[in-house]
């Protein structure tokens, strides 16, 4: 594992793009998120919520760049129920992150490790390669995750001693 990174947080602005949908079925939702995600949205969240007169809905969040803010937009008005959305421009602090490669008794798994004043704060195994790792040497998908943080724990304090 290489040593011990010079990082920080990063600061952007990305674009909250919001609707209200109460006459959209759920298989339509799940399907405007997947375009959404496959055209390039940060991520995509829906919220259960309550509209006048009592009526159950969905809101639909889109993080964005400024740059897809208008695809995404578009894609929103066409391909849900809305009549509208919503954006505004927000700030983000992320921690500064990279990419390592963990050795496991079934196989390599990637794995993202989050900084803040140049000390790790997070590691958190990519979910694709412990699921692909888990599915095929039949081991329950948490067993792999924890086998990577503690790979990633045991080599850190080698280092350290070394």
């Amino acid at each position: 594992m290489p040593g011990k990174a010079q990082k920080s947080s990063l600061i952007d602005q990305i674009v909250v793009i919001e609707t209200n949908v109460d006459d959209q079925s759920a298989e339509i939702t799940a399907w405007v998120m997947d375009q959404l995600l496959a055209t390039g949205a940060l991520d995509v969240f829906l919220t259960p919520i309550l509209m006048k007169k009592g009526r159950p809905a969905t809101k639909i969040t889109v993080l964005s760049t400024i740059e897809q803010q208008s695809t995404l937009t578009q894609l929103l008005l066409q391909q849900s129920t809305t009549f509208g959305v919503r954006s505004y421009l927000v700030d983000r602090q992320k921690l500064s992150r990279d990419f390592i490669e963990v050795e496991t008794e079934w196989g390599i798994v990637k794995a993202k490790r989050g900084f803040l004043n140049d000390s790790v704060t997070k590691i958190v195994p990519e979910y694709e390669d412990c699921r692909r790792l888990a599915e095929a040497n039949q081991v329950p998908l948490r067993t792999v995750y924890e086998t990577v943080i503690q790979e990633i724990k045991l080599d850190e304090n080698q280092s350290i001693d070394s």
